[in-house]
């Protein structure tokens, strides 16, 4: 089937690109509503074979699943316009943070829509997304959206009201991480390390700790015990972190980004 995606953007791009390489599609079966030249030159130079039209109208005939790949503001926007276009034939895919899934029914006119939160890090396929379906959704649109999000990374699915929660350690947090490792290739260039190698390694730690902890399944705290010696180097750097209380600072920062996906439903 062809699979039709409104918008163009980064995250339109990776999920698409995500499908094709895990064989659930072919480059000829998307269909992109995007109607900005530049955008579509974009998106031509990445996948040569995706087909385009003007309208988000012109996909409700040719595709079954549509994924609503814009901005909150425009989604809301746009509502009106997408509950004339699309009906209970097509699947309706939102990846628009904040607006939950009784308000995407309501404003779409449909009954028929799962809604997705994918990471940036979908574009390289490490993506961490959820996805929330509605209770009288069929197993079958629930299968296909799950495997279609596989294909980018992990994803589980969870009840609509923990998007908001989910929002706050996934969605936004590749940007908690690309601030950390930033910081850590600042102390090692302070302490006389070049800069292309502090940033490469310091990534990498943070790609390994990660497969530590998803390969091992180990608490965290446990896999930190396995590093930190009595009186050692890592202990000493440990009590820095907790005397800036880090640790603090990283879990209001999710807080605050929950209540901001709240604040934007």
């Amino acid at each position: 089937m062809s699979i039709g995606f409104v918008g163009g953007g980064q995250m339109a791009t990776a999920l698409a690109q995500g499908a094709i390489a895990a064989g659930i599609c072919s480059a000829e079966d998307i269909i992109f509503a995007e109607p900005f030249r530049a955008q579509r030159e974009k998106l031509t130079e990445k996948i040569p074979e995706a087909k385009f039209v003007d309208q988000s109208s012109d996909l409700a005939a040719s595709c079954e699943p549509i994924f609503l790949a814009v901005k909150p503001h425009i989604l809301k926007e746009q509502a009106s316009v997408f509950a004339e276009c699309f009906s209970e034939d097509n699947l309706l895919i939102s990846i628009a943070a904040g607006i939950s899934l009784e308000k995407l029914q309501e404003m779409l006119g449909t009954k028929r829509v799962i809604r997705v939160m994918p990471n940036t890090p979908c574009q390289v396929n490490a993506a961490a997304s959820a996805i929330s379906c509605p209770a009288d959704s069929s197993e079958a649109d629930q299968t296909w959206v799950e495997t279609f999000m596989k294909s980018v990374g992990e994803v589980i699915n969870i009840p609509d009201r923990l998007m908001h929660a989910f929002t706050g350690i996934a969605g936004s947090s590749p940007a908690y991480i690309y601030l950390v490792i930033e910081a850590l290739s600042d102390g090692g260039v302070a302490q006389g390390l070049p800069r292309d190698v502090a940033i490469r390694m310091s990534a990498q730690a943070v790609l390994g700790a990660a497969k530590m902890v998803i390969e091992t399944g180990l608490h965290p705290g446990a896999l930190k015990d396995q590093v930190t010696s009595p009186g050692g180097t890592t202990i000493t750097a440990l009590r820095e972190l907790e005397a800036g209380a880090v640790r603090s600072a990283f879990i209001e920062a999710v807080a605050t980004c929950a209540e901001r996906s709240e604040d934007l439903a």
